[in-house]
């Protein structure tokens, strides 16, 4: 079953104001927008999750939490390319149509290697950043652009040992 236009245009709604909420930007393409979100509708009603709409997804949540909306490699997409896999999320240039979109390679590892441990002899996988201003923590690559609790930019991270 489809979702409704009403369906469609709640969760639009409510996902903008996460996303702005929380220092992102969501899709400018209005039609790119519409599909992604009744995919992600419609995989909600198929297996009780919003698994990603742009990845097959096993049906079982344990194998597909890092690609429940917004998923695991969102924000490593949008500091290398300025947008997610499926450019739900983009960055502010897409977002104020200063750039366009551009493909995104896709980060996921193949299913034999997902699940490997972040921790091994004793190190994280990833440097762990701490803001500054909340405490908060995450484990990858680069800071966030903005704290997702108390939206602090990213200049207000420290490396964490």
């Amino acid at each position: 079953m489809s979702p409704s236009s009403d369906d469609i245009e709640r969760m639009t709604n409510k996902l903008r104001r996460q996303a702005e909420s929380r220092g992102y930007h969501l899709t400018p393409d209005q039609e790119a927008l519409r599909s992604l979100v009744e995919g992600l509708l419609v995989n909600m009603e198929r297996y009780g999750y919003p698994s990603c709409p742009c990845r097959l997804s096993i049906g079982e949540k344990e194998d597909d939490l890092d690609i429940i909306c917004p998923c695991d490699y969102r924000d490593a997409d949008l500091d290398d390319h300025g947008a997610c896999y499926c450019s739900l999320y983009v960055d502010k240039a897409i977002a104020d149509g200063v750039k366009e979109v551009q493909p995104v390679p896709e980060r996921r590892p193949p299913e034999d290697e997902r699940g490997a441990v972040a921790v091994s002899s004793g190190r994280f996988a990833y440097p762990v950043h701490r803001c500054k201003v909340c405490g908060y923590l995450c484990a990858r690559e680069k800071p966030p652009e903005k704290c997702p609790i108390c939206m602090a930019g990213r200049d207000r991270f420290e490396p964490f040992a």
